[in-house]
């Protein structure tokens, strides 16, 4: 027989299913397509990240990537042996856990992290714990789907802030910094959420852990390589606000930025990573015909023995998927459905020592609360020309549009000539930040959350209390308030806002006040 025919019926044979892991793969594909079916606007949701998000655009490729990993064991896959699993139904009911907790909670990262994590579970669930050890890497390379790495933008937006201005008071440039504001001679420069680097940052982890896995074999080597691939970026980042403020010192800032998104968008970082990959390739210590696993290791594993123990029933696996499946959308259903009871109209109460003014800031100022039943806003004066706005919201219940503290709700206007410019001074139970127009005007705002007996500034612990209430089918109003007062030249903004404060008396029995309608 020809050498090249026998090769081809060898490829041929190696590729020819049996039974057994023709059925397992049928059965795979329907439970996975039906997922997908059942959690249609939580895919759809993700794919509209990746399609429309610079941010999370070279998500785009993970799933061609996790196919190409799979592909590469393909042979040593198929000498394992599929089984149904039966008690692999625990993964599934805690990822589900997770899906509950996201969509009571409409927090977006839990919904979708679940939807995506129900894919290798319910793998576990029917081929087993063998075929899950083997594709293991692929199957938690699918995280990477996820769409991650907003919730990191403050602190990169700070990092690339430090890093800048020393390396700008490094060259000579005279300069100041305040929050994100970096102050020079050609102008005054923001660094904004567009230029904390978070895309490039969580792209360059997604493509390190992939290289790492294919190329090194040694632990050490891969961890020193993911180490190279988070700090690369940043250091880059910071590299690269700089040279936008060094050329506008020679070409101004608006030539400047032009050159910064042309240039360092398309052309710096890949320079990046091409040179984390050149500086890595001597190292790469995995041959190029090293196989990805080993399948008589996996068989022989006692560990795995165990666990695998007595095959299940098809059927069996199928209905342990189903059955918890069924009870979450139940009781997500249920806790959609809660509304509690608002008053018709809420207003802004008198307020002893201050009267109601005309409403005219400096510069507009609205907060977003686009999902609330009841809105309102005013401003406020004291005989000693003291002056703080006041804006509130209610909402009978919180789900996804609904949230008082959902993503671009709060005191920063979306798309509306307002940056955050840092922190502002601490204040217990509220959240305090430092806000500029882009024509100069800043203000301090105060964020206040309460439901229930909770008042807080703080996103998470709202998630929680609104979480708990809906996983117990317990309706319950939740009311967001924003103290705010403008900075101007001899008034002290934190000071109108204590003086406001002083006058209201406690700030949780005021809103729970304004929020019964009284």
């Amino acid at each position: 027989m020809p050498p090249d025919l026998a090769l081809s019926l060898g490829a041929k044979r190696a590729w020819a299913l049996d039974p057994v892991w023709k059925s397992a793969l049928i059965r795979l594909g329907v439970v996975w397509a039906s997922l997908i079916a059942v959690f249609a606007a939580d895919w759809l949701r993700i794919f509209d990240q990746w399609w429309h998000s610079s941010t999370y655009g070279h998500m785009l490729l993970i799933p061609p990537m996790v196919a190409w990993l799979v592909y590469q064991r393909r042979t040593e896959i198929l000498q394992l042996h599929p089984q149904g699993w039966a008690r692999g139904i625990l993964a599934v009911m805690g990822v589900l856990v997770i899906w509950v907790l996201g969509a009571v909670s409409g927090l977006d990262l839990l919904r979708q992290s679940a939807v995506v994590a129900l894919l290798p579970a319910t793998l576990l669930v029917l081929l087993g714990p063998k075929v899950f050890a083997g594709l293991l890497f692929p199957l938690c390379f699918m995280a990477f789907m996820v769409p991650f790495g907003d919730e990191f933008v403050p602190a990169l937006q700070m990092v690339t802030a430090t890093l800048t201005i020393a390396l700008v008071r490094l060259s000579g440039i005279p300069a100041s910094i305040d929050g994100v504001f970096i102050d020079t001679p050609a102008g005054l420069f923001e660094v904004a959420e567009a230029c904390s680097g978070v895309k490039f940052l969580i792209a360059m982890i997604a493509l390190g852990a992939f290289v790492a896995h294919v190329a090194f074999r040694s632990p050490w080597r891969r961890a020193l390589f993911m180490a190279l691939c988070v700090v690369a970026p940043i250091l880059a980042n910071g590299l690269r606000a700089f040279g936008t403020i060094l050329a506008a010192q020679y070409v101004g800032a608006e030539k400047a930025g032009g050159i910064d998104h042309l240039i360092y968008g398309w052309v710096f970082f890949a320079l990046v990573i091409a040179a984390v990959l050149g500086i890595a390739w001597r190292w790469f210590d995995r041959p190029g015909d090293d196989p990805m696993l080993d399948p008589q290791a996996i068989d022989r594993s006692k560990v795995l023995a165990r666990l695998t123990g007595t095959p299940s029933p098809a059927w069996s696996a199928m209905l342990a998927i189903a059955l918890p499946l069924a009870g979450s959308l139940l009781w997500v259903r249920a806790a959609d459905e809660l509304t509690a009871p608002l008053p018709a109209q809420v207003g802004l109460p008198e307020v002893p020592g201050w009267q109601r003014d005309d409403y005219a800031p400096s510069y507009p100022w609205q907060p977003r609360a686009a999902g609330a039943d009841h809105r309102r806003i005013g401003r406020y004066r004291n005989a000693a020309g003291r002056q703080v706005d006041v804006f509130v919201a209610q909402y009978a219940a919180q789900r996804e549009g609904k949230e008082a503290g959902g993503a671009g709700e709060g005191a920063l206007p979306s798309n509306a000539g307002w940056s955050w410019r840092g922190n502002g001074p601490s204040m217990p139970s509220a959240r305090t930040d430092r806000l500029r127009a882009e024509q100069g005007t800043e203000r301090i705002a105060e964020t206040y959350y309460r439901t229930g007996a909770l008042l807080t500034g703080s996103n998470g612990e709202l998630k929680l209390a609104v979480i708990r209430d809906r996983v117990l089918l317990r309706p319950r109003a939740t009311m967001l308030l924003i103290l705010s007062s403008e900075l101007h030249p001899g008034r002290d903004a934190a000071a109108d806002l204590a003086a406001f404060r002083a006058a209201i008396g406690p700030v949780g029995q005021w809103m729970d006040r304004i929020g019964s309608g009284r």
